[in-house]
């Protein structure tokens, strides 16, 4: 394994965690188990589970609001990826100099496991969970986190895996100084978020490039040569790790390409892996890329050949998260109705491009959408509720969203959406909300998205 870079961040004292979602609450766990003084501040409501783990763990937090007092006295933040840089309490911290930064930076210093870094505007997920797959199929002690998965800090403090597969945003880049990627994958940029970037598309680009900041000699960076933006800051942003592109457009090698229909990997070193794209279980252009980052990540670890080609045709998204249903008339529906907090579906908006009608909706636990509202300005072609009562997210994204519609049931949802949809968009269901107004669980109401869907 490589060595653990230097963090150079308080290792003991008060630690603040702003945000008790996934992340926030295995921070505090984690920081607990290191000798840190835990306080945990959320300005919602915090999940019942959640609060159980931090009253299991003897950590105590707030919600509701963030004690500014408390707060301010931290000798180390570690911040939710949704809370923006912008908002008051980070501004006061930024202008005391306390470190402030992100899930991944924190736990990253605590484990000499190899970490295999994914990050792009578009493919995040799919290429992580299918690494991922590959990995553990191989029989690979791995673990999944970052945007997707368990919080990484939680499996830092409680298990030990030698590999970890991290889908990583921009803005948990944004709050990583010190953080190594031994494996870095960057699939894309596209100019999506240029509101959260000062409307430049150089400043996104710095952020995605600050996977590859401190890597070395023996690492890797793998990056699509046919994406524009990535190929002309290459210059800009250097790194002394080895190279690895990939195209579906040019020969590279070392990297994978298309020869005709058959993908090919060639990896200094390794057996050179080859397959007919039609073999894969992920159709369409934007799988053949994915697999072919995944396949670089696969056979720059030594897998064989017949394992990754046995788990290339073989691989699922999960049920009911990002879960690919069908393209019909050029529209793709994706099922995540596992989402049914605020945060992920958050996680799921900036995984795709614009444009989206999004369905959401159902029983509301005190949602605070504010994180929201950017995305659903520059990405959400339309809003479709469903549910008994979403005035909530009527008065908190109506001045953002250009179409906010009422439907009567999920088949109504999907019809309507359907019709608001063009060609070229992705009908997303991530409802930020608990289920059982309408249905059993958020598994009913995910698989009636998907006989809807395939009904129209």
């Amino acid at each position: 394994m490589a060595a653990i870079p230097t963090y150079h961040y308080p290792q003991q004292g008060k630690l603040v965690v702003l945000g008790a979602g996934e992340s926030g609450v295995g921070t505090a766990i984690l920081a607990r188990q290191k000798g840190f003084d835990v306080w945990v501040s959320d300005s919602g409501t915090i999940a019942d589970n959640y609060k159980k783990q931090l009253h299991d763990a003897g950590i105590p937090f707030e919600e509701g609001m963030h004690t500014e007092s408390i707060v301010l006295d931290a000798a180390l933040v570690v911040k939710s990826p949704g809370i923006p840089a912008t908002v008051p309490i980070v501004q006061k911290l930024k202008a005391q100099q306390t470190p402030v930064i992100a899930e991944i930076e924190f736990a990253a210093q605590y484990t000499d496991a190899k970490l295999i870094g994914i990050t792009g505007s578009n493919g995040k997920s799919t290429t992580t969970m299918l690494t991922w797959h590959l990995l553990s199929q191989a029989g690979l002690n791995v673990g999944l986190a970052g945007n997707i998965g368990r919080s990484f800090a939680l499996q830092v403090a409680r298990e030990q895996h030698d590999y970890y597969v991290l889908e990583l945003s921009s803005f948990m880049l944004d709050d990583m100084v010190y953080f190594r990627a031994d494996v870095a994958v960057l699939l894309n940029i596209t100019p999506d978020h240029l509101d959260r970037y000062d409307h430049k598309l150089e400043n996104y680009t710095e952020s995605k490039f600050r996977i590859v900041r401190n890597q070395q000699p023996d690492d890797l960076f793998i990056y699509c040569t046919d994406d524009p933006v990535t190929k002309a800051a290459l210059g800009k942003y250097p790194t002394a790790a080895q190279m690895l592109p990939f195209s579906l457009h040019e020969q590279v090698e070392p990297g994978a390409y298309l020869n005709n229909n058959e993908l090919v990997i060639n990896v200094p070193n390794q057996d050179i892996f080859t397959m007919d794209i039609n073999e894969l279980s992920l159709q369409g252009k934007h799988n053949v890329y994915n697999n072919m980052a995944s396949g670089l990540v696969a056979k720059a670890q030594e897998l064989r050949n017949a394992s990754m080609k046995e788990s290339m045709g073989s691989f699922k998204n999960i049920p009911h998260r990002l879960e690919f249903v069908a393209c019909i008339a050029g529209v793709n529906y994706i099922n995540d109705s596992k989402a049914t907090n605020v945060n992920a579906v958050w996680y799921a908006l900036e995984s795709f491009a614009p444009h989206v009608v999004l369905i959401m909706g159902g029983v509301d636990k005190g949602n605070d959408y504010e994180m929201l509202r950017e995305l659903v300005r520059t990405k959400v072609r339309a809003i479709v509720c469903i549910g008994k009562d979403n005035s909530r997210i009527y008065e908190s994204l109506e001045d953002d969203a250009q179409i906010i519609v009422n439907s009567s049931s999920m088949r109504d949802a999907v019809e309507m959406a359907s019709h608001l949809a063009q060609k070229g968009d992705t009908v997303l269901l991530s409802p930020a909300c608990a289920s059982f107004d309408w249905f059993r669980n958020f598994e009913d109401r995910g698989n009636q998205f998907k006989e809807a869907v395939m009904d129209l």
